[in-house]
Parts: structure tokens; C-alpha cells; sequence
């Protein structure tokens, strides 16, 4: 089974991620911002991965530190439980209807690191959460995977099922990239 514990800790942030790839769906996410822990919660439920996050973080200045930071900590995390890579789909891929919103996320841990951001929200804020750093997410996460993801949001009117379908599509994406196939498992996929 691939898991690990992670920690990553700044002078901004501390954040501890258990990661199970072969889990059930199972959350236990706590940040200091609400509406990040939900769509991380619904990452997990649609990837099927075991998930536990405890994160601290400068809010007080703003949400931008501990945003990025959850992306760079979750992008190690899931390096670091890949491990040699060897028998993975690597690429996975997955268009989410959520309510009236729809996005398409791809994934391709190929070693290249490279984000499209195509998700532009209405609001600044959905709920407690700052719409202008989900990108930071993203550009965190891929950095540390070391890979490249398209992440677009196609039509939506409620910013939080644009959000909530964009977490949930990078779930089903990730769960794709990083099954393994049983004839390959002696392959690295490059």
C-alpha cells in the first residue's frame, strides 16, 4: 500500500498530511480555512484516497501562504507515496458535472512541471475562502508532484459548485494518474 506521513513547516505554516493512495475516501481535514478543508475533503472522497490534514497557517495576514503551502505539502506527499512510479497510469483525466457547473481536470505525472488555469470565479470570496488563491493551490501542487495539470472550469452560476466541481474533477483525475495497471507494474510510464 502506498502511503505516508508529510510535514512541511515554514515560518508561514505547518501542515501534516497522512496519505493513503489506496484508501476508501476517508477525510479528517482541518485548516484554518473552512471552505478549503471542505473541497479538500471532496478531493479525497472522489480520488478514494485516506486523507488526514492538520494545518496551520498565517491567515491573519491573509489566505495565500496557507493555500500554496497545502498545495506544495499534498504535491510532496503524493511524490514522496508514488515512490518509483513504476506500474501508474501516470495521466488521468475527468469532467465533473456539478448541479449547473462543469470543470475538466488532466494530470500527467511525467516529471515536467507546467499548470493551465482556466477558472475564473465571480466572487472574491466563497464563503470564508479567498477565490483569487485557488490557483496558488494548483501551481503549488504541481510544482511539488512534479508534473502538469489543465484545470478548467467550463460553465457554473454558484462559485461554490464551480469550486466544489473543480476539487472533485482533480480528484477523479488523480485517482486515474495514479492507479496502477497490473501488466505494467514492472514499467516506469515515460
Amino acid at each position: 500500500m502506498r502511503k505516508v506521513t508529510h510535514r512541511r513547516a515554514t515560518k508561514e505554516t505547518d501542515i501534516r498530511i497522512d496519505l493513503a493512495i489506496e484508501g476508501s475516501g476517508h477525510g479528517d481535514i482541518k485548516t484554518p480555512i473552512p471552505f478549503l478543508s471542505h473541497i479538500l475533503d471532496n478531493f479525497t472522497k472522489h480520488g478514494a484516497f485516506d486523507l488526514k490534514i492538520r494545518s496551520k497557517g498565517d491567515v491573519e495576514v491573509d489566505q495565500h501562504h496557507t493555500v500554496e503551502d497545502m498545495g506544495i505539502a499534498l504535491g510532496e506527499a503524493f511524490e514522496k507515496a508514488l515512490g518509483d512510479k513504476k506500474g501508474i497510469n501516470r495521466t488521468g483525466y475527468f469532467v465533473f458535472p456539478m448541479d449547473e457547473a462543469l470543470s475538466v481536470v488532466a494530470v500527467d505525472i511525467s516529471g515536467r512541471t507546467h499548470l493551465e488555469y482556466k477558472a475564473n470565479f465571480k466572487r472574491r470570496w466563497i464563503g470564508d475562502s479567498d477565490s483569487d488563491v485557488i490557483i496558488q493551490f494548483f501551481y503549488g501542487f504541481v510544482r511539488a508532484l512534479k508534473g502538469n495539470l489543465h484545470v478548467k472550469l467550463l460553465a457554473g452560476q454558484d462559485d461554490h459548485h464551480r469550486a466544489e466541481s473543480l476539487f472533485k474533477a482533480f480528484g477523479k483525475a488523480m485517482k486515474m494518474a495514479c492507479s496502477k495497471d497490473p501488466r505494467l507494474l514492472k514499467e516506469i510510464p515515460s
